[in-house]
């Protein structure tokens, strides 16, 4: 009878005879357990996301071995034996039909429909997994003192720091939560433009002796739901704990599992004394603004927290960053900032080494001040595995790994940094610059016009979009943007333009490094230096770009490191001694 089955129903009937199809369904069975156990398990052990892929992986492989195994051999009460050929089979010999084989592949079976069910079929209540992402919008103001907005703000920024510490999460940062105040959207629209999976409400009360808030956490889609609901009433001395208690329970009801080591942050019982956190949390607020004005209000309020608690790290990061924003934007020179840096940085150092704030402000002193490259590594490494949704810490970090010439990794932690702050204008300048570093022009350049639509001549934006043209050979647009970026006024820019139609480019550019030339020193921006070197060797003068180079070297200034990323924005003087030795100084890799 063997002899008569030929081509598809000969290997159907072996199929059936060697009970793969049995097998399969058994290994299905199994595998579906396997798998979702490691989604619910992992997680809680702090295991990253690709460990629950790889599982996945694994498991398909097993598939085909499986098929392999149960193809060739079969279990039998005499133990595992090779199948035999069809063609060995004897007249009087029956295929092996255990009732085992049997029930186990019914249980296999039904083990799947309801995995199958219970991951398809809608369900009333929130599951493990449901929520990866969420947006904690800013806190309203029921106080009805307009006079705590700042309270509100510092709020808003210590609740979204404490949730996004959850490494099972994605929490939008402050600067997006922001851009939606006020601005009466529809909770589904909101969350369907930052790919939220929930939103939260919260609202301060009062605040005095006590603090009273109210969380509320809505589910936007399919239309807006709330899940729950809290209200606290706490004294204002226990305002830290208060935080950690909100974001334990927001995780237990969106069913978000916590590792052991952020079950032991939340656990964590954190003192502070109320009247240096109010000056602490005015600081932040004038920080926050960026503007010189606003920069000496936050070290105002920055002393007065450190004159009222000099036990507490906070306030003394506080003032080390701002020295390090003075030094960035060039509005005081080296011989005040870096000591002042390194004076109040080491202090916050001293009094708790393990503060998220403190181990970012010294990844940012090691790398920007100290050109110290495997120091500021290991610390941004720390902030982000402490606080994995840091948008900064992954934006700066990516420009660090840019220096060290590791460009697929920067492109990862800069797109983390753009997912985590979509709107954020500094976070979409400085991404616009890391992908202009690694040659993802178009990119650049598109992130660089939406933050010029949120701060009209960003300097980063510019700067993004003058070296972008230049690229691709738009030399008009390259001219615009350069003159924009060295501040020249509308009637210059009519002069610049008419220059680089009659003359060309190099003229246009030749003209602009002719007018920062007439500005007093005092008057030009530090960070405008390696540009003005730019000029320099475009326009042919390589001595002369390679100078200033060196001085910013001597200088330890805080953007040459711009100029040795590998993107060829310097190619011309690349393979220069003078460059390569500047290169060398500086302890960073070649080209």
């Amino acid at each position: 009878m063997s002899d008569k089955l030929k081509g598809l129903p000969r290997f159907w009937k072996e199929v059936k005879r060697r009970n793969v199809l049995r097998s399969l369904a058994i290994y299905a069975g199994t595998a579906f357990i396997i798998l979702e156990a490691s989604t619910i398990v992992f997680p809680r052990w702090g295991l990253p996301d690709w460990s629950i892929d790889l599982v996945l992986y694994l498991l398909i492989l097993g598939v085909f071995i499986n098929v392999i195994v149960s193809w060739i051999f079969d279990i039998t009460p005499q133990g595992i034996q090779k199948t035999k050929a069809l063609e060995e089979i004897q007249p009087n010999e029956k295929p092996s039909d255990s009732k085992k084989w049997k029930a186990a592949t019914y249980v296999s079976l039904m083990v799947i429909v309801a995995l199958i069910i219970f991951n398809v079929v809608p369900t009333k209540d929130l599951k493990a997994g449901d929520i990866q992402s969420l947006l904690i919008l800013p806190f309203d103001n029921f106080t009805g003192d307009d006079q705590l907005d700042y309270v509100a703000a510092g709020m808003h920024s210590s609740l979204i720091g404490d949730m996004g510490r959850i490494s099972g999460l994605r929490v939008i940062s402050k600067t997006t939560a922001n851009i939606y105040k006020n601005l009466g959207l529809p909770l589904p629209q909101i969350a369907s433009e930052l790919n939220a999976d929930i939103v939260i409400e919260p609202t301060v009360m009062c605040y005095g002796d006590s603090i009273c808030l109210q969380i509320r956490v809505v589910t936007p889609f399919p239309e807006e739901k709330q899940i729950w609901i809290g209200e606290y009433k706490e004294d204002r001395n226990d305002i830290l704990n208060l935080y950690n208690r909100i974001t334990k329970q927001i995780a237990d009801e969106i069913k978000v599992s916590l590792t052991p080591h952020e079950e032991e942050v939340l656990a964590e019982t954190r003192d502070v004394n109320i009247e240096a956190y109010d000056f602490y949390m005015k600081g932040k607020y004038y920080w926050d603004q960026l503007t010189p004005e606003a920069l000496q209000m936050a070290l105002e309020y920055f002393n007065k927290a450190i004159e009222a608690d000099p036990q507490w790290a906070e306030p003394y990061a506080g003032v080390a960053e701002f020295w390090m924003g003075v030094r960035q934007m060039g509005l005081a020179p080296n011989e005040i900032t870096v000591p002042n840096i390194y004076k109040y940085l080491n202090k916050a150092m001293e009094l708790d080494p393990n503060s998220v704030k403190t181990q970012y402000i010294n990844a940012g002193v090691a790398v920007w001040t100290g050109y110290e490259w495997s120091k500021g590594e290991s610390e941004f490494l720390k902030v982000i595995e402490m606080n994995p949704n840091d948008a900064y810490a992954r934006a700066y970090y990516a420009h660090l790994l840019l220096f060290l010439k590791r460009h697929d990794e920067a492109y990862a932690q800069a797109k983390k940094a753009l997912e985590l702050d979509p709107l954020n204008p500094l976070i979409q300048g400085m991404v616009a610059i890391t992908y202009l570093h690694i040659g993802r022009y178009e990119e650049s350049m598109e992130l660089a016009n939406k933050a010029l639509v949120m701060v009209p001549n960003h300097p980063l934006g510019l700067n993004a979009l003058w070296s972008g043209n230049d690229h691709f050979g738009n030399f008009e647009e390259a001219t615009t943007y350069c003159g924009k970026l060295f501040g020249l006024d509308e009637e210059m820019m009519v002069q610049l333009m008419d220059t680089f139609k009659k003359q060309g480019y190099i003229a246009a550019l030749e003209e602009i490094l002719s007018f920062v030339e007439s500005i007093p020193d005092e008057e030009i921006p530090v960070s405008a230096s390696i540009r003005i070197a730019w000029l320099h060797m475009k326009t042919g003068g390589v001595d002369k770009a390679l100078s200033i180079l060196e001085t910013e070297l001597e200088e330890q200034a805080a953007d040459l490191h711009y100029v040795f990323t590998g993107s060829g924005l310097y190619k011309e003087i690349a393979d220069h001694p003078r460059f390569l030795a500047i290169q060398e100084e500086m302890g960073l890799p070649p080209l």
